[in-house]
């Protein structure tokens, strides 16, 4: 019965005709399973596709063998395909990735290799995808282009590349089957294998089983711990629920005596979900002595039936092959429907990216002016804030100019002082310089010019630092207005941006002249005049009286039995003998008054010369204390001048100022910081303007002419637009990808649904 149904499959190929018997077999696509074993064929299709153009974007369904080296998984292959045609040796043999693709052909159908004579009553045969098409009918030379396909490219040492070779086998015998062969997993480099021979193969079998479409054969040898196998561990990392993973058990027969393999079989050792296979592989003697794999087949299901004979049914070459079969188109049928959205989903973004790339270029002349045009458009809706791709991760274009504006430019001028870096003794020092050798009974008003024009140029830096970030705004707009038809010209790209740049260059020290304009014409006339200034009389009346209120509060704070006694006292104590004549016989209260403030002047200036810190505090406005004046005390006049050293003596550095003295101070600091805000203010309105006007506008309204002058000339074409190898290469390749999609829809959508459920 079991060669019946063997021979019914090398017949038939196919799995109900394994299972059943001659009489059962209908015609080929009649049934359901068999419309399911016609889905092999197209993922074959859609291999081939793709791998036309080199590209593994999309993950197609496929087995995946995987297991240690020595395991018996070449052995599986060959008695899966019927024919000895892997390479054979001791050690790592399989160096290379190897995708086999068994393709299943009938007697009746029409799908011989060639129509000459030498290939026309060839029922199997094999073509690789690097031999362009070239049949072979010898299976010994397809194993012997296999090594020398990977002795050329991994070289004739023991390392390991990830550079698949792709076989087609085409044959009777065998079932639709797409089959990934791994190199053995190793531990330890052999010969001059490199040290980390165990992370390259882990690495390159775990990229190929982490594809969600696959399923993984895990290979094992059954005189070896099942719970230590290295195929079941790699498996169980990317497949955790084992929904995709079939365990194999090969070397069934090479097991120690009294051991059989019953509860690895029955999944009690290690439960495997699609199931646990044993098989019996050819021994090294039967290889060597080039022992048929029928013959091989015929001894495992004797083997199987004398050893095993409840569970021979469920294992063995023939039911891995059905059961794989099985496996894979099932799993095909899950896979099909998102692998179509994959395709479609890639084939729209292709189309894309090619028409990024445009046509080739027939107009030059109306394909540069167009070009121009469109930059020149995107820099300005960059500016305007109105492009189509607008940033979403950082200030760009008119957003960051403004932001410059009223960010860092605005908060740099709130953070300038008006008072900053002037001190009381640098105001007193500037009213005393611009009195010059006369005593001022008034605040002059030169010194309260020289010290705001010194506090207004410090406006004159940060303004020409915020067109410097302006101008370094618009050179970085150029990048983000890179179109694709731009970048597919490179030296029209760097020509543009050497036009822009020039133009901003150029218009840097018009704006720079024009901001420094704008401070220089705040410092050329100090207007006093201005509405929001506040009037010096004004500020002079406040100061008094807020230096009345703090006479009114000291005096206050004194008893009421000495209320203004040493006043009393200091006005009638040798009271100053007026001078002769009618005018102070007629006048003696304008003469008392002029000699008091004589008096008090020489008492000021005394004071000041011997940098003593007595103060007024004690004498009435206008009276100068008689003990310390120089001309009614010659004793103190006399210890004065013996003391006092006109030349040598510096101005102290601190001391107690004068209540006028302290007065004049604050009349100069408020007016200094009245008149800085206004200024500031202007400034802050003003500067931007000017950027806006001499810089941005400018170049907006100018940029496209520029462009037009400087690159739109006949001599010119031919050299700007000149497309990179790097644009042409990749519209090649997105043009065969494009193909390739397009074809590979056509063939899922031959696909109806009748045929997968």
């Amino acid at each position: 019965s079991l060669r019946q149904n063997f021979a019914i499959f090398y017949q038939n190929g196919n799995c109900l005709s394994v299972v059943g018997s001659v009489n059962g077999f209908v015609s080929r696509f009649n049934t359901p399973s068999e419309r399911m074993e016609a889905l092999i064929p197209v993922i074959n299709k859609l291999q081939d596709v793709f791998n036309t153009v080199g590209t593994d974007s999309i993950q197609l369904p496929q087995i995946v063998v995987i297991g240690t080296q020595s395991s018996g998984k070449s052995s599986v292959l060959e008695s899966l395909v019927g024919r000895d045609f892997l390479p054979r040796g001791t050690g790592i043999v399989t160096r290379r990735p190897l995708v086999l693709q068994l393709v299943h052909v009938s007697g009746e159908e029409n799908k011989r290799p060639s129509e000459d004579e030498e290939h026309a009553h060839v029922e199997e045969w094999g073509k690789f995808l690097h031999t362009k098409g070239k049949i072979f009918t010898d299976f010994d030379e397809i194993r012997q282009e296999i090594e020398n396909e990977t002795d050329r490219v991994t070289g004739t040492n023991k390392g390991i590349i990830d550079d698949a070779i792709h076989l087609k086998i085409y044959s009777p015998k065998v079932l639709n089957l797409t089959l990934v062969d791994l190199p053995g997993i190793t531990k330890v480099p052999v010969g001059d294998q490199p040290p980390d021979i165990e992370v390259q193969i882990r690495e390159m079998c775990l990229r190929y089983i982490a594809n969600p479409n696959s399923i993984i054969l895990a290979v094992t040898s059954a005189n070896t711990d099942m719970a230590t196998s290295e195929s079941l561990k790699f498996a169980k990392e990317v497949d955790p629920d084992g929904r995709r993973t079939l365990a194999v058990i090969t070397k069934l027969d090479l097991m120690d005596a009294g051991t059989d393999a019953h509860d690895v079989l029955m999944g009690r050792v290690i439960p495997v979900k699609l199931g646990i296979i044993g098989v019996v592989n050819r021994s090294q003697m039967d290889i060597n002595k080039r022992k048929p794999i029928e013959e091989a087949v015929k001894d495992e299901a004797a083997f199987l039936q004398r050893k095993y004979p409840s569970l021979a049914s469920r294992n063995g070459t023939l039911h891995l092959a059905r059961t794989l079969n099985r496996l894979l188109m099932h799993h095909i049928r899950d896979c099909l429907p998102d692998l179509k959205t994959r395709i479609n989903v890639m084939a729209s973004q292709f189309q894309q990216l090619l028409n990024s790339f445009g046509e080739p270029v027939d107009d030059k002349g109306t394909t540069l002016l167009q070009i121009i045009t469109k930059f020149a458009a995107q820099y300005c809706n960059t500016i305007e804030g109105t492009a189509r791709n607008i940033e979403t991760t950082e200030l760009c274009g008119g957003a960051r100019i403004c932001y410059i504006f009223h960010e860092t430019f605005g908060r740099t001028l709130d953070s300038i002082e008006p008072l900053g870096g002037l001190t009381q003794l640098d105001i007193l020092t500037a009213i005393r310089n611009a009195t010059g050798p006369r005593p001022a009974l008034f605040v002059p008003e030169v010194s309260f010019e020289l010290l705001v024009k010194k506090q207004i140029r410090r406006l004159e830096e940060p303004s020409l630092r915020c067109v410097e970030l302006v101008h370094e705004e618009m050179q970085r707009i150029i990048n983000h207005c890179g179109t694709q038809e731009l970048l597919r010209f490179p030296r029209l790209h760097d020509r543009t941006v050497e036009v822009v740049t020039n133009l901003l260059r150029k218009r840097l020290p018009v704006t720079n002249s024009m901001v420094g304009n704008l401070v220089g014409i705040e410092l050329s006339y100090i207007n006093t005049k201005h509405p929001d200034f506040a009037d010096a009389s004004l500020i002079s009346a406040l100061v008094s009286s807020q230096e009345e209120l703090r006479k009114q509060q000291r005096n206050r704070s004194v008893g009421p039995g000495d209320h203004g006694f040493h006043s009393v006292a200091g006005a009638e104590t040798k009271p100053p003998k007026p001078p002769p004549g009618p005018v102070a016989q007629a006048e003696p209260h304008a003469a008392n008054s002029e000699d008091k403030i004589l008096g008090a002047s020489a008492w000021k200036l005394n004071n000041w010369l011997r940098g003593t810190n007595q103060s007024s505090e004690n004498t009435p406005a206008g009276t100068p204390p008689q003990q310390n004046s120089p001309v009614h005390s010659p004793k103190t006049s006399a210890s004065g001048l013996h003391g006092v050293n006109l030349l040598d003596t510096a101005t102290p550095i601190s001391r107690k100022l004068s209540p006028r003295e302290q007065r004049d101070c604050e009349v100069i600091e408020r007016l200094i910081k009245s008149y800085f805000l206004i200024v500031r203010k202007n400034i802050q309105d003003s500067v931007p303007k000017a950027i806006m006007h001499f810089l941005v506008n400018f170049v907006k309204d100018n940029l496209q002419s520029e462009l037009v002058s400087k690159l739109y000339k006949t001599d010119f074409f031919e050299d700007l637009l000149q497309e990179s190898d790097q644009i042409g290469t990749r519209r090649t390749e997105a043009a065969e990808m494009q193909k390739a999609l397009q074809k590979a829809g056509h063939i899922i959508s031959e696909i109806r649904e009748t045929h997968v459920w």
